[in-house]
């Protein structure tokens, strides 16, 4: 099917052209046929009735109300009816007219082509055709010569069948300039060739886009699921949109091509009204046989589709009552958010997940973030100019006027931003990305933990800036004063600057600590008794993940003086008692031996700069000698180098029969005085045992 897609689109837009060749026909005959060419007094009348701004005069002065009835007070909603009852009387009295205006046209372009004759025109349309489909042949040669079959992805596939038709339309619009057409017949030609070109971009990018939901499945989300575009829905909305793009843009041909002929302003309404007819039957037959969800009720789909049907009706009777703004509103309220929704999973699809530079990067936003801005956008721009052409007429009322431009101009403004914040979110966290990787070299994993420590907060203050100004510009644009609100934040800064005095204080802490380099993000602080590593950051205070466990939030003015285990190198230091009678010399030769042992080991080796060593003798205890040691390791090793030289020094000392010294009792006297002692003891006791056995005797006898 999308093999055919572009045979397709050229039927469709040489179709667009029968009007104007039956257009051309009887003139041109009319021609040939004709034997002597109208006075010269009679051509200027001919030319003077056929001027747009003499046309439009006379029918003011046909059809100006009377004096009475204009000075007549009215509202708006009255005003709106007069206006609306004016408008299908006119088109009603265009109903007789459509005949005769069609050949009154015809004849001006027999009058305008006088001198020129057939064969140039026949000429000027082969040239047309030859180097538009020339250009376009040889343009898709070349880009697929390049690309090759194997090479083209989803992005580049797309390019390949666009841009042969973006040269196409440039070649086919310089060779209509350069034809040398006579003007009234250029200006009836004008709007088929850029419909014709118009159809076919957009058919080629539907084309692409439902190409795209058959072979990957591109999922829509509604709500919060998903709900996968199935290849027999795809080719359904593929065949519809190709019939709607070819019956919109003869639509908007026809009634450009009527404008360009003088036909009345009444007449060509009543004219598109009437193949509007046509454009309202292709949509309710699409909305009766979309495909649906096999889990819709039959009851809720029929609702659904009564809706749909009435709905449209309304938006056709607002097209031919010639309100113009509330016709556009509805069909962007019908169509625009499923057509967002499709737009966004097929560009989706699309993105690199794998982007690792910038310009890959910068392509995914673009394609995400930028179709849609496109696409509202140019609704947004459309509607303005409908507005302004076609509802400044009904809606006379400045302040309404005003809003609705600037609600317009707010909506792209809020994209844009939206646009700039997605590249600039993307750029850092491209950064972050690349500053997560761990590496080797000391100097460039300072500067990568300094990025991870700075570019969220630069993330932060960005997204703010962006909100604000875009907030401004907004508000800028619906008419209110922004001078005020800015000159009135400066005071209510200073007054809460004046309030806060402590989260002032905390914020300009904070960004004097970024200033300085005091800490990086996974560095390991201490200030006062809050310790951790250094996790993230806010605007006005830092999280400490202690190493067991708890996080502390610490406020930037609570800091005061800090202190950095994570900068360069650390050294370490440890204590150990040998017994008195120990060899210190051996002890030292010992230690050196367990720090070359250190040095091969595998894992702790690269660790170490500097391998443990014995300072010295550091006191004298009560119970032995204190011995010092101290290593030069990498920040955050110190502890598991520390463990297994101690490890390896109590080995060593067991081997080479050196005593760590543990607390003793001595008690020491002379051996006479002790046995006289305790024949003293001895004698103290009997006599006390002698003394109770006498009292015992003594109470008895009584």
């Amino acid at each position: 099917m999308f093999k055919h897609g572009r045979g397709r689109s050229i039927c469709a837009s040489l179709l667009m052209l029968i009007p104007l060749v039956f257009g051309l026909a009887t003139p041109l005959a009319a021609q040939d046929s004709a034997t002597a060419a109208p006075p010269a007094k009679i051509q200027q009348l001919i030319a003077l009735l056929d001027d747009p701004e003499v046309r439009q005069w006379l029918a003011t002065r046909r059809e100006a109300p009377a004096p009475a009835a204009a000075t007549q007070p009215g509202g708006f909603a009255s005003q709106w009816v007069a206006a609306l009852r004016k408008h299908l009387f006119s088109m009603r009295d265009a109903a007789p007219q459509v005949v005769r205006e069609w050949r009154a046209a015809k004849d001006r372009i027999a009058v305008d082509m006088q001198g020129h004759g057939t064969m140039p025109i026949l000429k000027g349309f082969a040239f047309v055709l030859i180097v538009a489909y020339g250009a376009e042949f040889l343009s898709r040669y070349l880009l697929r010569l390049k690309a090759g079959p194997e090479r083209l992805g989803q992005g580049l596939a797309v390019f390949v069948r666009v841009a042969p038709l973006v040269v196409f339309a440039i070649a086919a619009i310089v060779a209509f300039v350069l034809s040398g057409w006579p003007s009234r017949l250029e200006a009836a030609v004008a709007p088929l060739l850029i419909a014709w070109i118009v159809a076919r971009l957009l058919i080629a990018i539907s084309a692409s886009a439902f190409k795209v939901a058959i072979a990957q499945g591109v999922a829509t989300e509604p709500q919060q699921g998903s709900v996968a575009l199935a290849p027999e829905a795809a080719r359904f909305w593929y065949r519809r949109s190709v019939l709607f793009i070819g019956a919109l843009a003869f639509l908007w041909a026809a009634a450009d091509l009527m404008q360009a002929l003088s036909v009345p302003e009444n007449v060509n309404e009543f004219v598109t009204a009437a193949l509007g007819l046509v454009v309202l039957g292709l949509a309710i037959e699409t909305a009766i046989r979309r495909p649906a969800a096999a889990e819709v009720p039959a009851g809720r789909r029929l609702l659904s589709n009564a809706l749909v049907v009435a709905f449209l009706i309304l938006l056709w009777l607002f097209w031919s009552g010639g309100m113009k703004v509330a016709f556009w509103l509805g069909v962007y309220t019908l169509g625009l958010p499923p057509l967002l929704r499709f737009t966004t999973a097929t560009t989706r699809s699309m993105r690199d997940a794998d982007a690792a530079g910038y310009m890959r990067v910068a392509r995914n936003v673009l394609i995400d973030r930028g179709a849609r801005f496109a696409i509202i956008a140019l609704a947004a721009a459309w509607l303005a100019v409908v507005f302004q052409f076609k509802g400044s007429s009904m809606v006379q009322d400045d302040v309404f006027n005003r809003l609705f431009r600037g609600v317009l101009a707010g909506v792209v403004i809020l994209l844009a931003a939206d646009l700039v914040w997605q590249l600039t979110k993307e750029f850092i966290n491209l950064h972050l990305t690349r500053a997560s990787v761990d590496v080797a070299d000391p100097v460039l994993l300072a500067r990568k933990m300094r990025l991870r420590t700075l570019l969220p907060i630069l993330r932060n203050f960005l997204a703010a800036f962006i909100a604000v100004v875009a907030g401004m510009m907004v508000l800028s644009g619906l008419g209110v004063a922004i001078g005020p609100l800015i000159a009135g934040a400066g005071v209510f800064g200073v007054a809460i600057g004046f309030g806060s005095q402590t989260l002032v204080k905390d914020i300009i802490s904070g960004i004097f600590y970024m200033m300085d380099d005091a800490f990086r993000v996974g560095e390991y602080i201490q200030s006062g008794s809050y310790m951790g590593t250094v996790e993230s950051f806010s605007i006005r205070s830092v999280k400490l993940r202690h190493h067991r466990g708890p996080v502390f939030t610490v406020p930037f003015g609570s800091l005061g003086a800090v202190q950095n285990m994570s900068r360069d190198w650390v050294i370490d230091k440890f204590k150990i008692n040998v017994a008195y009678d120990t060899d210190v010399a051996k002890v030292k030769k010992v230690v050196k031996g367990v720090g070359a042992k250190l040095l091969e080991d595998p894992e702790l080796g690269p660790l170490i700069l500097e391998t443990v060593k014995m300072k010295g003798v550091e006191q004298f205890g009560d119970y032995g000698i204190t011995l010092s040691f101290a290593m030069k390791t990498k920040p955050g090793c110190q502890t598991q180098v520390r463990r297994r030289a101690q490890a390896l020094i109590k080995e060593a000392f067991a081997t080479n029969a050196i005593h760590f010294a543990s607390p003793t009792v001595q008690v020491a006297g002379d051996d006479k005085q002790a046995i006289a002692a305790a024949a003293a003891n001895r004698d103290a006791i009997d006599r006390k045992n002698a003394a109770l056995v006498q009292e015992g005797g003594e109470a008895a006898a009584e």
